[in-house]
């Protein structure tokens, strides 16, 4: 495993990504407890010393459920996890939720400790409101929490003025790819947030999956040499300003075959050639994107049953794989896109800022 610096530490790049664990039920809190262990297991026996967690993640219990699997090894890994900044509505919440965190996680510490999917609006109405940063510096000077950063979904504007009205943030979570070089921080945020001091995680790294298992027009841009998934991993580790990424693997064989990725990673390590083709693969992609959907899930339950990351999924597939193999991905859907009822709860919750509602109109009107 390689290690570089984050906040003054040493942390491996592949960082393990809590929210995406097998389940035993549709159920996104009913984790598989023996496989998750296992994989937490291997991930630490072989080196990966950072887990990223959060208050909502597997609807509520990541953090139980991590805080129990990694109690052996708590002396040797990095634990982060992050405010659910939405859940706050006065100062002392704040503090409520950190000590129901440090409990889940069966620690007296956190080592990364991150507001979490700061925009504009919640950092000015929630962080600035309620005093949060000062709320951050007394858990930090208390030891409940080591390291002080944020994660973030709005755009660069936005970005930039979190990083400045602040000098306490150690290091703060962007989402970037080779894909996302100009969406939400992109690639001027990365190095403004370099040069202020900040250290920088990246998530979304595979764009929600889809640079993992991309359409075979995208796939052929990309050389053999290596797998879609390392040449994305490679392209993030491939840039100094990088202390890790995050991958959310949800099986075994995906943790054995990043860590194998990880393995290899370096600063400097793609050569013109490489990086002038994983521009020309991301021209593909851009014109084969229809709605910029993750796949995060923020965004369920739907009140009405909707599916609504698979109702993306099935209207991006009818650019990337052809109407024939959308329809099939449509139909398998219990619940149509006509049946959005345009509550837009969803869309208040969704990191993207997809204009839900907007979408579903379109969407059922195509597959009808």
């Amino acid at each position: 495993m390689k290690y570089r610096m984050l906040a003054g530490e040493e942390v491996s790049v592949l960082g393990f990504g809590c929210m995406r664990f097998p389940t035993v039920s549709k159920s996104a809190a009913d984790i598989n407890a023996d496989k998750s262990a296992a994989m937490l297991r291997y991930a630490v026996e072989n080196g990966v010393n950072y887990f990223d967690t959060a208050y909502v993640y597997h609807d509520g219990k990541s953090e139980s459920f991590i805080g129990e699997a990694l109690k052996p090894y708590r002396n040797k890994i990095k634990i982060a996890t992050k405010c659910p900044t939405w859940h706050i509505k006065k100062e002392e919440d704040f503090d409520i939720i950190l000590n129901e965190q440090l409990e889940r996680l069966q620690t007296d510490y956190i080592d990364y400790y991150l507001m979490h999917a700061l925009d504009k609006e919640r950092f000015d109405n929630i962080v600035v409101k309620y005093n949060l940063i000062d709320k951050l510096n007394k858990a930090k000077a208390e030891g409940k929490i080591r390291h002080i950063g944020f994660s973030f979904h709005d755009d660069c504007e936005t970005f930039i003025r979190i990083i400045d009205s602040n000098p306490v943030w150690e290091f703060c979570q962007i989402q970037f790819n080779y894909i996302n070089l100009d969406y939400q921080a992109g690639t001027r945020g990365l190095e403004y947030a370099h040069k202020k001091g900040l250290d920088v995680i990246i998530m979304e790294p595979l764009l929600g999956g889809k640079l993992a298992n991309p359409s075979e027009q995208v796939r052929r841009t990309l050389s053999d040499e290596k797998t879609p998934v390392e040449w994305a991993m490679d392209f993030l580790w491939n840039r100094e300003e990088v202390s890790l990424l995050l991958s959310g693997m949800g099986a075994m064989e995906q943790v054995r075959e990043n860590i194998a990725y990880a393995d290899k990673a370096e600063a400097g390590m793609l050569s013109a050639a490489n990086l002038d083709m994983l521009a020309h693969t991301k021209d593909v992609f851009d014109k084969m994107a229809l709605v910029p959907c993750t796949k995060c899930a923020y965004c369920m339950p739907c009140p009405f049953g909707l599916d609504i990351p698979k109702i993306f999924e099935a209207y991006n597939a009818t650019a990337s794989l052809g109407m024939s193999r959308a329809k099939e991905i449509y139909d398998s859907l219990n619940k149509k896109a006509d049946k959005c009822r345009k509550c837009k709860k969803c869309e208040s919750v969704c990191p993207q800022s997809i204009k839900i509602s907007q979408n579903m109109t379109k969407i059922s009107e195509i597959f009808s």
